[in-house]
């Protein structure tokens, strides 16, 4: 995690614009919390740098919740906020800052809003944890009038893909940083060829977090296309009868499983278990008809809500669970007397979504940008609406 370690630093008058980066204000710990965050902007992105005061010096790094992707980005805004705040540095790891290949590929980094205004009208497929990228790149090259998106929460492999297709001058390739279950949530019925889920975690001790679910077969029947293909390729035994049975238990299924059948692509994970002497199953589900479209148009707004000053007494941190979704307010900072930022989680209970909402006079509102419409977080937006109302 990029960081820099300092003496000390001096807290300038907020906002203020240093490069290409504007420093919104700083909010301190209230309750619950020990850092104090400043918000940052930079072109369409939001995010916040955390300010940690060990013993006698600061350590000064991005918010995890709000982590922008690439890296690269992240270094920047550290350099400048300490560029601005005349940081006296200890110590940083902030080498190799500069016009990087992949810097150069960010153009193919898209945020969940691009997809939801324009997502492309030609033939999608898209690669769900596309680890090193060997094969979502093979597949670009190889199928260039095909639209690929790539979806991927590590962030090096993030880094090493868009450096890819940088040198490669790759122009049909999007990275989403993102959670794939939720994409395809608000992904177009019959609008993608094919679903590449290469060498999934197998999850075996928390089954929950496992991307192939009943409800995931679902949604990628309704994105694909009719004869559209989902691909499912996995070394573990384990994992292979569990979605075996999952595919087995719909209605109607049209399936192909196949073992040790070496593909025109082979990872660096798949070479070595291959050397290991391991087995490699594949599965691929038919999409078998055509699906409804879906409509979305829910709103996560706050209009009806007025600023109340002592809003940090309605506000517990003890999680609140209800039948199919949670609410868990967990921290609060004070950027002044009329602005507030409150860290909280909500939603499903194996896919939660991690917001703060930025409580000010002028605007309430979810930051850096509002959830993603599914059915638990409406429900958990409607009752954090509900909380704030007292």
């Amino acid at each position: 995690m990029p960081h820099i370690v300092a003496k000390s630093l001096r807290e300038p008058e907020f906002p203020i614009k240093h490069g290409d980066f504007t420093f919104q204000w700083i909010a301190k710990p209230l309750l619950g919390a020990k850092s104090s965050l400043v918000g940052v902007s930079y072109k369409d992105k939001k995010f916040l740098l955390e300010i940690k005061q060990k013993d006698d010096k600061y350590i000064i790094k991005v918010d995890k919740t709000t982590r922008p992707s690439p890296t690269n980005l992240i270094k920047e805004a550290l350099l400048h906020f300490c560029a601005m705040a005349s940081c006296e540095k200890i110590a940083d790891n902030l080498s190799n800052l500069g016009a990087t290949h992949a810097k150069r590929g960010e153009h193919a980094l898209k945020n969940i809003d691009y997809f939801l205004h324009s997502f492309p009208d030609k033939e999608v497929w898209i690669e769900i944890g596309f680890g090193s990228g060997r094969h979502l790149l093979y597949q670009a090259k190889t199928n260039p009038d095909i639209i690929f998106i790539g979806i991927e929460i590590h962030k090096p492999s993030i880094e090493q893909v868009l450096k890819q297709i940088a040198l490669q001058h790759l122009s049909n390739i999007y990275v989403v940083d993102y959670d794939a279950r939720l994409f395809l949530e608000l992904t177009p019925s019959n609008s993608v060829g094919k679903i590449f889920i290469h060498f999934p975690v197998p999850w075996d001790k928390k089954p929950h977090r496992r991307v192939i679910s009943e409800a995931f077969i679902q949604e990628a029947s309704r994105v694909l296309k009719p004869s559209g293909v989902l691909e499912l390729r996995t070394d573990s035994d384990n994992y292979f009868r569990y979605a075996l049975d999952l595919f087995l238990a719909q209605f109607a299924v049209d399936l192909e499983v196949t073992k040790n059948i070496e593909p025109p692509i082979v990872s660096k994970y798949e070479a070595r278990w291959r050397r290991l002497g391991k087995d490699i199953y594949d599965i691929r589900m038919k999409s078998l008809q055509e699906s409804p479209p879906i409509t979305l148009n829910f709103s996560f707004d706050f209009k009806d809500l007025s600023f109340d000053g002592n809003i940090i007494d309605k506000i517990t941190t003890k999680a609140l669970v209800f039948e199919d979704y949670f609410v868990h307010f967990e921290k609060v900072y004070k950027i002044d007397d009329e602005k507030f930022l409150i860290k909280l989680s909500f939603g499903s209970f194996d896919r939660p979504e991690h917001k703060y909402i930025y409580y000010t006079k002028e605007a309430i509102e979810y930051f850096p940008k509002p959830p993603v419409i599914s059915r638990a977080n409406k429900n958990a937006h409607n009752k954090i609406k509900e909380l704030f109302h007292g």
